[in-house]
């Protein structure tokens, strides 16, 4: 189940279609606890159904992050994407967690709290730049 305040229209979020196969959907509108999305049965779902989808580092390289280079002196455990000439968002995954990251004078420090889910990668971007993120196909 997914909360209602926690999403907005342009994130992922998935549903169990009649075979309880977990289908992803992108949020077209969200109106009294329904997520509408015109590929849906009857064009929308209640948010009680809806689920949120798990980040994973496939999905990650898929909204365009790139893993640091150790040949340059990068961590590679850190992923980042650049959305401007001069800045980027960092993402560092380590023991199964996924951590955002900000430049420092000392180099790049964790902030906030660990992303789990696509919604929150995206509200998070979304926050930083507003812009969207979305997956390249």
């Amino acid at each position: 189940m997914i909360q209602e305040s926690d999403i907005r229209v342009g994130n992922y979020v998935a549903y169990f279609d009649y075979n309880m196969e977990e289908t992803a959907f992108l949020v077209e509108g969200i109106l009294q606890g329904f997520i509408y999305n015109s590929g849906l049965p009857l064009s929308k779902i209640s948010c009680e159904k809806a689920n949120p989808v798990v980040l994973d580092l496939y999905l990650l390289a898929k909204f365009g992050f790139i893993k640091g280079d150790k040949e340059h002196g990068e961590d590679v455990n850190v992923h980042s994407l650049k959305y401007n000439r001069l800045n980027s968002v960092h993402i560092k995954y380590e023991n199964d967690v996924f951590q955002p990251m900000t430049d420092a004078p000392t180099g790049l420090v964790p902030y906030g709290r660990p992303i789990a889910h696509v919604h929150q990668l995206q509200n998070l971007f979304h926050a930083l730049t507003r812009d969207e993120l979305t997956l390249f196909e």
